[in-house]
């Protein structure tokens, strides 16, 4: 048996393979790398991309919102709304949200209900009757309380009236109602002056919520001319008491 499994090499392998099978080895091809989603790739990038202006914009927002609501005693939820809204509308409308803010301000003090005797209504105080034709996307004449809706009818307003007289002094002045007149009365000064504390917030600035008072004019006492000594008038002269003594010398 010994000298047949020696000199038979197929039977010796057959032997070996009863005793001791071998696990049979297969052959295992390399894992394909997984689909890459170009759509997915492109969103991140994005994302990182978009992520610190976002964050920016965000953090700005948030300044602007406290200082506002502590300015104008709105409640933070309110002032949120109202800024979100202003930023959102001016990244559609391409005008900068502070300027929106800033009209909004000096127009209603942040009030979306304020009307004045003219039937200005709204944040941004807007004349729904004459602006009619923009109101009907938003909802028609009676969307004019509406904060989206009137931030947004103003926007436009806005930036006709800059777009048409080149400048935002020209624009405010029209915006007011003053275009062909002299002067605004001081609205666009005061809209620009906000204007500009509102940039100074968003670059995180601290800035006062509360104008400084302007300091008291001194008194001033209107006084005659001093009198010198020998500008001292003499006493008057009696006539009857001047005759009766010359004639007692006598």
């Amino acid at each position: 048996m010994l000298a047949l499994l020696y000199t038979n090499e197929d039977i010796a392998k057959r032997v070996s393979d009863v005793l001791d099978p071998q696990p049979e080895i297969v052959a295992i091809a390399p894992a394909a790398p997984a689909p890459v989603v170009l759509a997915e790739v492109a969103a991140t990038e994005s994302k990182s991309v978009a992520t610190p202006q976002l964050a920016a914009n965000s953090k700005q927002q948030q300044w602007v919102t406290s200082w506002l609501s502590k300015r104008y005693r709105v409640a933070s939820d309110a002032a949120n709304m109202l800024v979100s809204t202003a930023y959102m509308t001016a990244h559609e409308v391409k005008l900068d949200p502070l300027l929106i803010l800033a009209v909004m301000a000096i127009e209603s003090g942040l009030n979306p209900f304020a009307e004045s005797a003219m039937g200005a209504k709204g944040l941004m105080q807007v004349m729904a009757k004459v602006h009619h034709d923009k109101f009907e996307k938003v909802g028609g004449q009676k969307a004019a309380l509406d904060p989206a809706a009137n931030i947004r009818v103003g926007a436009l307003i806005l930036k006709d009236y800059v777009k048409r007289t080149g400048s935002v002094e020209g624009g405010l002045k029209t915006y007011v109602g003053a275009a062909d007149m002299e002067s605004d009365s001081g609205y666009g000064s005061k809209v620009l002056a906000e204007y500009k504390r509102l940039k100074q917030v968003a670059r995180g600035h601290n800035v006062p919520t509360t104008n400084p008072r302007p300091l008291p004019a001194p008194v001033v006492v209107k006084q005659g001319p001093a009198i010198t000594p020998a500008e001292t008038p003499a006493a008057p002269v009696n006539a009857e008491a001047h005759a009766a003594e010359t004639l007692a010398t006598l």
